[in-house]
């Protein structure tokens, strides 16, 4: 009997060295991999990293995490024409794995959510944007010399090179002037563009909500890498 209790106590004590090995192991994942991730996105807080699948141990043994769920905050757009930075991105990452000096990681495949507010967004057209009437629409009350009030309503929609469109805008109330028409053009015929966000992600669906735009990306080959000068 007291081999059988002697016994008992090894297997616990064991298994309980076994889940706290792997409990340290957790975190220290979750922490080298928010430290990679914050160099990649220049956040300026480590996003929140969940390494999922027991155990963690063999899978950083293995040099690969099965699937990393993030949430990163306020992802800045610095240096660039029409800065719009990303209010918040999460993102889900398969078979992620991080080079030896945590500046790059790389994951095999990678969906993400990036939520861009309208204060954002109105900075970067020069317009103060809303949510339109219309799923997929946003609105603007503009003052057009020589002080006409007028409310525009477009479309929104992914274009290539991970940028947003906005089309087929409409405008209610007295017709602009030459000026105004200028003025809508050059806020709305250029797309915008989300920065910082991983290589290897593409824009697929731009939707509207009550706060700002909700951006959906999927990808292959993702890398989060430091952005440089000229990164797409």
């Amino acid at each position: 009997m007291r081999t059988d209790v002697i016994a008992v106590a090894a297997l616990l004590a064991l298994a309980f060295l076994t889940v706290s090995a792997d409990l340290l192991a957790t975190t220290w994942a979750e922490a080298h991999t928010a430290k990679a991730l914050q160099e990649g996105m220049e956040t300026p807080a480590p996003p929140e990293v969940h390494a999922r699948g027991l155990p963690v141990l063999n899978q950083l043994i293995a040099g690969t995490l099965r699937r990393v769920d993030i949430t990163a905050h306020d992802i800045p757009a610095k240096g660039t024409e029409r800065p719009l930075p990303v209010t918040e991105l999460t993102l889900r990452l398969d078979d992620l794995r991080k080079s030896d000096d945590d500046s790059e990681a790389h994951a095999r495949s990678a969906e993400a959510i990036a939520d861009l507010s309208y204060k954002d967004v109105s900075n970067a057209l020069g317009l103060e944007i809303s949510q339109g009437a219309r799923p997929g629409q946003v609105s603007a009350a503009v003052l057009l010399p020589p002080g006409n009030e007028i409310t525009v309503t477009t479309n929104v929609s992914a274009a290539s090179g991970n940028r947003i469109a906005f089309k087929d805008f409409h405008v209610t109330g007295s017709q602009p002037s030459a000026a105004g028409e200028d003025l809508l053009n050059k806020a709305f015929e250029k797309p915008i563009q989300p920065r910082n966000i991983p290589v290897g992600l593409h824009l697929r669906t731009i939707t509207t909500t009550a706060t700002g735009l909700s951006a959906r990306f999927t990808g292959r080959s993702v890398a989060f890498r430091p952005h440089r000068a000229g990164d797409a």
